[in-house]
């Protein structure tokens, strides 16, 4: 495992399982969708709030490469790095392992950007200084 910005420990839920008893596919983004705003409320940026102001950070690509099953009751760490991509885009990088063994679960990239009240790209301050 890498260094990251930051990690959460999570357990899976009976609800999260599929048919075949593993967890759904879909449920991957919902744990790195919570890792995501963890993250952004420990570094003071609340997700809520932007979105209260006009400001909405919102995804616009979602890259995600499955390599191994996670199971009710399983536990996993989500580690997340983020960075800048373009002049208007970031981007989160974010891995889970299943613990205790660290077997790596997933990779993702999710690029994000900030739409401002007019629905055009805007990175606010607080964000762009957090990716330099």
């Amino acid at each position: 495992m890498q260094d990251y910005l930051f990690t959460l420990e999570m357990s899976v839920r009976d609800y999260e399982c599929d048919m075949q008893g593993i967890v759904n596919n879909s449920v991957y983004q919902n744990y790195i969708e919570h890792v995501r705003h963890e993250y952004l409320k420990q570094v003071g940026i609340d997700f809520s709030e932007y979105t209260r102001h006009g400001i909405n950070l919102v995804v616009v690509r979602a890259e995600l490469d499955y390599k191994y099953q996670l199971a009710s009751g399983d536990r996993f760490m989500v580690g997340l790095q983020m960075r800048r991509e373009s002049a208007l885009k970031f981007a989160f990088y974010q891995d889970i392992f299943r613990l205790p063994d660290q077997k790596p679960v997933l990779k993702a990239k999710i690029i994000g950007t900030a739409l401002n009240q007019r629905g055009r790209p805007e990175i606010p301050e607080e964000l762009d200084r957090l990716m330099q």
